[in-house]
């Protein structure tokens, strides 16, 4: 029966639409130092779908952006060449987004889980490294990908799962693990691993639930993500009804000398940003709509 499944979730992977080639022509973009503005406007203007996306985030007082922007190059200027990176971003992400019911998640609950966790980790890697990661702004969009994947099996094997985790003391990844042969942060790294994503992101996915299994000395992106997820699952916005059935991780904190109260002062931020990017949370809304 495990074989079955893993072949038919591979094949379900396969299956996954291409990663938006108008982000990926805007990341080739600003890798040039000296790229033009006029030359990354018409890379956005190109995706209609993005372009509404972007003017919708760019008012959101998380950006903290003083003045209306109306059009993509208002965007350019006053975001900022890290601000126009995860707008475009999250903007191209978001039409993967839908309804989980194997997790009892909503479209709308999945990605603003995805959103908290992506803003946590930029907390936390401005705390842990001292400056932006960017590649942890799009890890933490996509980190839950594998449940898009996994729902309908998780669905079809939810009793045998809860019996794991009820009754044999089993987390929901290990559960995940032995009913159906994967689980939904291994699947979520392949899905990443077929977009061509660099490898610490597919990293950051495949392990941001047990971090403690990666190679000696591999990047702290996958800890970093997997104390984010934490703390968003600690504040209710969790990523669906797995919520805290996983392996709590006790020496996280020592690891990044990271005490409770400065980890109650990253959740209060954290509340602030989400009040602050209420345009970025309903997007998946918006795209459904449409």
């Amino acid at each position: 029966m495990t074989m079955i499944n893993v072949d038919r979730i591979l094949k379900k992977i396969d299956r996954i639409p291409a990663f938006p080639a108008t982000v990926r022509k805007v990341w080739d973009v600003m890798k040039d130092p000296d790229y033009s503005m006029n030359e990354l406007v018409t890379v956005i203007e190109y995706d209609q779908a993005i372009t509404a996306n972007i003017l919708k985030m760019s008012n959101s007082a998380y950006f903290g952006v003083r003045r209306k922007v109306s059009n993509v190059r208002d965007a350019v200027i006053y975001l900022g060449q890290a601000n126009i990176a995860r707008v475009v971003t999250a903007a191209g992400i978001t039409r993967f987004y839908k309804d989980v019911k194997g997790y009892r998640l909503t479209a709308k609950a999945l990605w603003e889980h995805s959103v908290a966790v992506a803003l946590m980790s930029k907390i936390l890697a401005d705390r842990v490294y001292g400056r932006e990661e960017p590649m942890l702004f799009t890890a933490g969009l996509i980190h839950d990908m594998g449940k898009i994947i996994l729902g309908e099996f998780v669905f079809d094997s939810m009793q045998e799962i809860m019996n794991l985790v009820s009754h044999q003391n089993y987390s929901f990844l290990e559960a995940e693990e032995e009913v159906l042969g994967t689980n939904h942060a291994e699947i979520g790294g392949r899905v990443a691993s077929n977009w061509n994503f660099p490898q610490e992101i597919v990293d950051a996915i495949t392990y941001h639930h047990r971090p403690d299994l990666m190679a000696e000395g591999d990047s702290a992106n996958a800890w970093i993500l997997y104390l984010a997820d934490q703390a968003c699952m600690m504040m209710g916005l969790t990523g669906g009804m797995d919520e805290l059935s996983y392996r709590g991780l006790g020496m996280i904190m020592s690891k990044f000398s990271i005490g409770h109260r400065e980890f109650e002062e990253k959740i209060v931020s954290l509340f602030e940003d989400l009040a602050n990017a209420r345009e970025l949370i309903n997007l998946v809304d918006a795209t459904r709509e449409k």
